[in-house]
């Protein structure tokens, strides 16, 4: 049954997100510069600007906090940092304006319909998951006061999502781990509000993989299948730093100059979430590392509905995608996480 609260609440983070953001001069000027560090300062300070006293200390954290590398994705009864659901109008829509400033336009939209889900999450399980699933369960956390000199941190997490940011001389200097999630990977049921039966939140990080494998000749997918089973989840959940996994798959220079494009696409995927600088910068690390050691491996089946893995590793990054467990509906392999890691170390810390 539709939930009138939750789908009130889902309104105003909708007319937020888009009126609201657009509405502003402010947001405007975000939307318009996408400059990333500088344009995160100006929205982190205007945020801070928005918060009393009480607010501000669940917001507002120091740098060197040990919150600051604690990351999850699960469902949890809290998190660090300040709930949207907690704010006033004209705070999330600051909050909202920070998110924007740290992402592009993709990946704002895809975190936006990744909070709406959890609206299609409470109407496919009914009311024993009331509290647990609502699209306004997300915390917004400042590490350190934003300043154009000193390094700060930004963190904006809730179920299926963790988002998380160094800026420092006004540039995003670390933006991992990025880490995404759909459930249902691909809603296969008719439902109320924004999202619609038929709607794949993550379908480019799931299909341009499957288009990949299925160009491969036969002996090329001998390479790329490490394991006849999906790994149940990605690696290192909610640890500070990423283990780089054993090298094992195809790699780039193994790919004709089609397939080395579909790769390039498949990667781009990920990082296009982030601001034009951070994808700039992440695409020169990965020319400068060199392609050609970029490896794609993949496990588990070659269509859906069944458990499927992949990984894309390199020297210094790791993306995983796992789609094995069921939704909410009970479908099989319809539900999908996936990460973007720094193999030279997450929170602009290094590795481990």
């Amino acid at each position: 049954m539709r939930n009138p609260r939750l789908f009130s609440r889902l309104s105003l983070i909708t007319m937020l997100c888009f009126g609201g953001l657009l509405a502003t001069a402010t947001g405007a000027i975000l939307l318009q510069a996408n400059s990333g560090g500088a344009a995160m300062v100006q929205s982190a300070n205007a945020f801070l600007s928005t918060l009393d006293d009480a607010a501000k200390s669940k917001a507002l954290l120091a740098y060197d906090a040990a919150e600051r590398t604690k990351w999850h994705f699960i469902p949890m009864p809290t998190r660090k940092g300040l709930v949207i659901r907690d704010m006033n109008p004209a705070q999330k829509a600051a909050a909202l304006r920070l998110l924007r400033a740290a992402l592009s336009e993709s990946g704002y939209e895809k975190s936006r319909r990744i909070m709406s889900l959890e609206a299609v999450l409470l109407e496919l399980e009914g009311p024993k998951s009331k509290g647990r699933r609502d699209p306004e369960k997300y915390y917004v956390t400042l590490f350190g006061e934003p300043s154009d000199t000193q390094p700060w941190g930004f963190s904006f997490e809730g179920h299926h999502m963790s988002l998380n940011f160094v800026v420092e001389g006004g540039k995003i200097v670390d933006s991992t781990p990025q880490f995404f999630a759909s459930n249902p990977a691909e809603i296969k049921n008719d439902v109320s509000g924004p999202l619609k039966k038929g709607t794949r939140v993550l379908r480019d990080e799931e299909q341009l993989a499957f288009d990949l494998m299925a160009s491969l000749q036969s002996s090329q997918r001998e390479k790329a299948i490490f394991a006849a089973e999906a790994p149940e989840e990605i690696s290192d959940a909610g640890e500070p730093q990423p283990t780089a996994p054993k090298l094992v798959g195809i790699s780039y220079a193994s790919l004709n100059g089609q397939q080395q494009e579909m790769l390039r696409s498949l990667v781009d995927v990920y990082i296009d979430s982030m601001t034009a600088e951070v994808a700039a910068d992440r695409r020169q690390i990965i020319d400068n590392d060199g392609w050609n050691d970029v490896h794609f491996a993949w496990g588990g089946a070659l269509k859906t509905g069944i458990g499927h893995y992949y990984r894309v590793q390199g020297k210094s990054f790791l993306i995983e995608f796992v789609n094995t467990q069921p939704d909410a509906a009970g479908n099989p392999a319809n539900h999908i996480h996936c990460v973007w890691r720094d193999l030279t170390g997450d929170f602009n810390l290094p590795a481990k």
